[in-house]
């Protein structure tokens, strides 16, 4: 439920001084998770109609934060093998032996079962099964894809996206038109924002096997053409909410700018194909999410 469950965001270095409370924030990837508390309290935000009821937002966040972190521990079981092989993760508590992976298992397990359970009961069943659902789609689904097709980074995109709509849900019960715009900004905009960093370390997940990006795109060409296709889609996406009346006037010019950044970038990286144009790219996206999602939230009608 993060970018790599997301949310495919797994650009982070896990090299933190070993400790308990460090190792836990690794295995769960904490840092990680704050994508889904963003998009999870956004959502609600958006859903709510009158006043804010806080503590329900509370409540809404912290089971989605929890199954996130359950979700990310339980990759990192399934991956410890494969995370001794690159550079980026081998410093993580399991493939370091600073933790056992039956420890591993059960923390995984106790917080995706414990924040599901936490939604069904403070929230309501669409939220419990929203949350259910990205977390089998990330384990059972997006990580053994990682190492069998480059198609895997689409099944991670839809589990990454999943976490506003749990959000809306708990608000209000119902999935309508802002539920699922904001599950398309999530998804088109976790494509260029993930192969951009696919394409940065493509050498290190090929050597531990993960299959990231298409066998023959040696040039990066057709990586950077489905890079622009989904950032132009999510452009097409941003309007939606302004069109729909769901936001004000105040929305739009602001729009433009920040999706004029972000499809500049990603034309940069189609010319180039380089590497300098590959982390302008990822970090235009890690900017342009937050001030997209804030800028709906202070200019919602």
């Amino acid at each position: 439920m993060k970018s790599e469950i997301a949310i495919p965001m797994e650009v982070e270095s896990d090299l933190a001084e070993p400790g308990l409370l460090s190792d836990l924030v690794n295995l769960t990837k904490a840092r990680l998770s704050l994508l889904v508390i963003i998009t999870t309290f956004v959502g609600f935000l958006l859903a709510s109609s009158g006043s804010v009821d806080w503590l329900h937002l509370l409540n809404a966040t912290l089971g989605t934060a929890l199954a996130a972190a359950g979700a990310g521990a339980l990759n990192q079981w399934m991956e410890v093998r494969v995370d001794r092989l690159m550079e980026r993760t081998r410093h993580r508590p399991l493939p370091a032996g600073r933790m056992r992976p039956s420890t591993a298992l059960f923390l995984g397990i106790l917080f995706a079962v414990g924040g599901t359970a936490w939604l069904a009961w403070t929230c309501n069943a669409m939220s419990a099964y929203l949350s259910a659902a990205t977390v089998v789609i990330y384990i059972a689904f997006y990580t053994p894809l990682k190492r069998k097709t480059s198609l895997c980074t689409i099944v991670g995109a839809v589990s990454g996206a999943i976490p506003p709509m749990i959000g809306w849900a708990a608000a209000r019960p119902s999935l309508d038109l802002g539920a699922w715009v904001l599950f398309g900004i999530l998804f088109t905009w976790q494509m260029p924002h993930f192969l951009a960093i696919a394409w940065m370390y493509r050498d290190e997940y090929a050597q531990a096997g993960f299959v990231m990006l298409r066998r023959d795109d040696v040039t990066g060409s057709s990586t950077a053409v489905e890079s622009l296709l989904f950032t132009a889609a999510l452009v097409g996406i941003t309007f939606i909410p302004f069109w729909s009346g769901m936001l004000s006037e105040g929305y739009l010019a602001w729009a433009l700018l920040l999706d004029a950044a972000i499809f500049g970038c990603a034309l940069r990286f189609l010319v180039e194909r380089s590497r300098n144009a590959a982390r302008a790219l990822f970090f235009a996206s890690i900017i342009f999410l937050p001030l997209i999602l804030g800028l709906m939230v202070i200019t919602k009608a």
